[in-house]
């Protein structure tokens, strides 16, 4: 099986390409543009660990290059397209929208058109919990009304349209996962989690928007490659689903958490509210479990021990 994953040197992209490639009769191809949106040295030590595998092939491209990305599915002819790849990032939407148009719409549309062209019996694209936007009723189901807060949102969006449009009436199984905060070992270093790990061991501030009342709702990086290898070998009904542990977490309380297995203090500043940022996301996960049976979530407290020993021990 030929497996072409988008994105293969990111966060969620390199933990799934992991896995995959403990089977020995999968050949991931990763493709991933190198951005430096965030340190590219974090990217190309995801990298080195993947490249140990025979069976992974990767290749440096940006997917709004057709011809390019064209050539990859003429080579390889995939079977499955999961879809990671994307421009990040909230407040960064607001500095340069051009990014998200490029990287997240015009991708989304070249990938798509090639994986019709090329029979790809499934596509799977990583969505956010971003485009339902504020809400007052929780948890959020995958029916909400749509509100996204800002460009990025925005396009996350448009990208689900696309699919669904793309795929709709194709010989084409796809599914839309809508991710709510994702965390684990070798994250993002942009990330909240992350990003306080870095304040703590370099004894800097981190700001805490909303003065830390926000709340996420937290999903640990492998129950996510748990449900990818599902769907994978799986059919199931729906097409959109919400990733989630559905258990939000308040900030502070994150906070606290974190200090407590790092054994360390935080120096904190608490700072207003972000224009674009959610107050409170807490998604449903009740039609992912009436799709996967027996599906259960590493609780909180023994991910972020997971996360701060890796960070302890490589420092990223």
């Amino acid at each position: 099986m030929k497996i072409v994953i988008t994105g293969s040197a990111g966060f969620i992209g390199f933990h799934l390409s992991k896995r995959l490639l403990q089977d020995k009769k999968k050949t991931v191809i990763g493709i991933d543009s190198m951005n430096s949106y965030y340190s590219t040295q974090v990217k190309k030590k995801r990298l080195v660990l993947l490249n140990k595998n025979k069976n992974f092939k990767f290749i440096k491209a940006n997917l709004i290059r057709k011809k390019k990305i064209e050539k990859i599915f003429k080579k390889f002819k995939p079977d499955i397209v999961l879809h990671i790849a994307g421009q990040p990032g909230v407040l960064y939407s607001f500095k340069n929208p051009n990014s998200y148009k490029f990287n997240n719409i015009d991708a989304t549309k070249t990938i798509c058109n090639l994986s019709k062209k090329f029979n790809v019996k499934k596509f799977i694209f990583a969505s956010s919990s971003s485009v339902y936007g504020d809400h007052k009723k929780f948890p959020i189901k995958e029916n909400f009304k749509k509100k996204p807060k800002n460009y990025y949102a925005k396009t996350k969006l448009k990208c689900e349209k696309i699919i669904k449009k793309t795929f709709l009436f194709s010989n084409t199984n796809f599914l839309i996962f809508r991710f709510f905060t994702i965390y684990g070992p070798y994250g993002r270093p942009d990330m909240f989690i992350h990003k306080l790990l870095d304040r703590i061991k370099l004894k800097k501030k981190i700001s805490l928007h909303n003065k830390g009342q926000n709340f996420r709702d937290f999903t640990f990086i492998d129950d996510v490659v748990k449900i990818f290898m599902y769907t994978i070998k799986n059919n199931i009904k729906s097409n959109t689903l919400n990733i989630c542990r559905s258990k939000p977490i308040k900030t502070l309380t994150l906070v606290s958490l974190i200090e407590k297995i790092y054994k360390k203090s935080s120096k904190k500043n608490l700072t207003g509210f972000i224009r674009g940022e959610m107050l409170k996301t807490h998604g449903s996960n009740t039609l992912l479990k009436k799709n996967i049976k027996n599906l259960k979530f590493i609780d909180i407290q023994n991910g972020l021990k997971k996360t701060v020993l890796i960070y302890k021990k490589f420092g990223y």
